[in-house]
């Protein structure tokens, strides 16, 4: 499975989840993704700024308030992308508590 992808000067980045803290909270979960994808853009050579569109899937969204708070401290003010947060009972792991897929513009 490919990380990211890009075609037409679009970044498709696959579904980022936590590797290292797995057992950490949805907070400690959004942090690390986020760092991912911010590694991720900067292989493809743009920044979270051109981010289009973010697909984020929570296995329980009464976690919704905390991953959210990392969340909007992390995008660019202005530059917010659409996105849709759904739940979804069961990632691909079981202690997996949040999952963040994303598609970014190549600058």
């Amino acid at each position: 499975m490919s990380q990211a992808v890009v075609h037409n000067q679009t970044i498709y980045i696959a579904g980022q989840v936590a590797t290292d803290s797995r057992a950490a909270g949805a907070a400690d979960q959004t942090k690390e993704i986020l760092a991912k994808i911010d590694a991720l853009l900067a292989a493809a050579d743009p920044d979270k700024s051109k981010i289009l569109s973010a697909t984020i899937w929570l296995t329980d969204m009464s976690t919704f308030a905390e991953m959210n708070r990392i969340w909007d401290a992390w995008v660019t003010p202005g530059s917010t992308p659409a996105r849709a947060t759904v739940t979804s009972p069961q990632l691909a792991a079981p202690d997996y508590k949040v999952e963040i897929a994303v598609i970014a513009a190549q600058s």
